[in-house]
This record gives structure tokens, sequence and C-alpha cells, in this order.
């Protein structure tokens, strides 16, 4: 056979290979969202012993794996800033460390629009936001004063340009102000006087090229497994003035998930990892990673992996925590029309039927 023969089968046989590949949908990326990261405390020492590893256990092979992990950060990094006064029950600190150890999950943005982001005053959030940018942790939802504390954080994964906007509605003592340090904070309200800010931010990231927006937003009181009245009217809203994802967070315990308009809300995250004890009426040490598959204006789909924290450390639950992580998250999504199916080593919700502003 002649030479341009070879050649040309061979071109025959590429273009097949080629064919019979699976096609890559390259404008779909994963997420990893979590809830509360608190390395304080026990967590702290955990690492201070064990590495900056130890808090993420066998999770942080999923982490790492994500096209983007995000989660809320519920401590102060580092060493600097006096307590806040007047006293409150709970400060959160951890050392410099702990920016190794987020940055070695893979995290690559958190919330600091929360309840403890100004447990050291002004100095203790300053040095947590330059521990972060040094070890290219995105954050948004917390700075100097309210322009900066209002400021999008932006991500990028496969070419898509990611938003991040973050809001709390709790402590009001801490929030930001024209002239002093704080959070992003804000009222559960839809009210158009209040409202105005989460649309225009949400706004501004359309504007500016968001392929996807997530909404963080602490809010609301602990240990409570059902939104708060007027929770999801708040939700809703912002899902209707554009955002994709709202990333609910503060409760310390999962609660329900709603796919609503072109979005979906995760009403409460739980936590990733702390060292809080476990109440066994709440069983707060039974909690969830959430992995989302999203495209521009689209959420493909939503995994969930149940976890389990012990010794300041999450690992995957199985077992009898699995199942009853699984019955939880069924029971909770339910009347949000979200169906929970159980694939034996991880959890698909999807929509029963996707409500509108009409339902």
């Amino acid at each position: 056979m002649s030479r341009v023969g070879l050649i040309f089968i061979q071109l025959i046989l590429n273009f097949c290979a080629v064919a019979a590949e699976p096609v890559r949908q390259l404008d779909t990326i994963r997420l990893a969202l979590a809830g509360d990261v608190m390395l304080a405390r026990g967590v702290n020492e955990a690492i201070r012993l064990n590495g900056p590893d130890w808090p993420w256990g066998n999770v942080r092979p999923l982490l790492r794996s994500a096209d983007l992990a995000i989660a809320n950060l519920e401590c102060v990094l580092g060493h600097k800033g006096n307590e806040f006064m007047p006293r409150r029950v709970f400060y959160f600190r951890a050392g410099t460390q702990a920016a190794d150890a987020l940055h070695r999950a893979g995290i690559d943005a958190v919330s600091l629009a929360n309840n403890h982001a100004l447990d050291f005053r002004a100095d203790g959030l300053m040095e947590t936001r330059r521990l972060l940018a040094q070890h290219r942790i995105a954050f948004a939802g917390a700075g100097k004063d309210r322009q900066q504390a209002q400021q999008i954080a932006w991500l990028e994964a496969k070419g898509m340009r990611v938003a991040l906007i973050a809001f709390a509605d709790h402590f009001r003592e801490y929030a930001a102000t024209d002239e002093s340090a704080g959070i992003n904070q804000i009222q559960v309200s839809t009210d158009p006087a209040q409202f105005a800010v989460v649309t225009g931010l949400i706004t501004e990231a359309r504007s500016q090229g968001a392929g996807l927006i997530i909404f963080s937003m602490h809010w609301g009181p602990n240990m409570n497994r059902i939104p708060q009245s007027g929770f999801d009217e708040f939700a809703h809203a912002v899902i209707e003035a554009g955002a994709d994802i709202f990333h609910g967070h503060s409760a310390h315990v999962f609660q329900g998930i709603e796919f609503y308009k072109q979005g979906v809300i995760l009403y409460d995250t739980g936590d990733l990892v702390d060292d809080y004890y476990v109440y066994p009426q709440h069983r707060n040490d039974q909690q969830l990673l959430f992995l989302i598959d999203a495209a521009p204006g689209q959420i493909k789909r939503l995994e969930l992996i149940p976890l389990k924290i012990a010794n300041a450390q999450v690992n995957r639950a199985t077992g009898s925590d699995y199942d009853q992580i699984y019955q939880r998250i069924r029971n909770l999504s339910s009347p949000f029309g979200t169906d929970i199916k159980n694939l034996g080593a991880s959890l698909i919700a999807s929509p029963s039927r996707w409500r509108d502003a009409a339902d």
C-alpha cells in the first residue's frame, strides 16, 4: 500500500476514535457547597497535633476534585484583635495554620458574613482577610467598611465566571457601616427598601459576566430543621432576582432543598466540621456535603454526600448514620416538592415538580 493510502487510513482511524469518545460538556462545572467550617478550639488543637489535613478526613478528595469548593468560615483566623464588647457567649478564633488547612482542603472561597467574623473586632477580621488572600482563597461578606463588605467575590472554572455574594441577618452589632468594619448584614425581608441591595448586587454580577451566581446567606437560629416563617419568600425573591443557587447556613443542622424557577435553594447546609456538643435530639454530628453540577443558568444535578463529624474531623457517613441522614433530608425536602433518591453511597435530589411563582 502506498504511503498516501496509509496516511488516509490513519486519519480515518483517528476520526473514529475521537467520535467514540463521550462528548464533554465543558460549560458544566462541579461545585462542592458546605455549611459552617469552625476551625477554632478543639479543631484548632487537632490541626496543631495532627496536621492541616486532619479536619477533612476522607472528605478531602471530594472537596479537591470539585471545580470550586465553597463554605462559610465560622471563625476568625490569626492572632490579632481584642474581643468584641459587649461580651459574647462564644468567641471563635483559629491560628494561622487553619488558613493552610483550608487551602489544603481545596476550599476556593468562603463567606465571611456571619456572627463570628467580628469576634475580635476590625483587626481580627482584616487579618482573616489577609491570611485567606495569602492562600488564594476568595471571600465575600465582610470588610473594613460597608462598601468592601458588599464586594462580590469572583471565581472562575472551565472558563465560566462565578460570582459569590454573601449576606448575614445577624448580629446587627457586627454590621459594617460607611466608617467601620463588619459584615454585610441585612434583614430577612422582601420589602423593596431592604431588598434593593440584594437586587443591585445580583444585577451587578450578571452585568459583569457571571455565568453562575451563588447567594450565600447566614440566617436564622441554631438547631432549627425548618426554615423560619418568611424565609422561603426571601429565598424565592433572591432566585427571582437572578441568583442560581441559594446557599443557606447558620442552623448547624441541614434543612430541606427546593428547586425553584431556574435555581435551587439549600435552606441550610449545616456544618462541615466543628467541635460542638452533639445534641441527641438534633444529631448535629450528622451532616451533608452538596455537590452541584451547573451550567450557565441551569442546575443539572444535585448530589448529596452524607457526613459524620467526630473528634474534630469529618468523614463520609456509613451504616445507621447514613440511613438516618437519608431519611431526614428526604422528609425535610418533600414539602418543597423535592425527591431524594438513595444511590447507596450518595443521594440524588431532584424536583418532583419544579416550583414556580405561580405555586
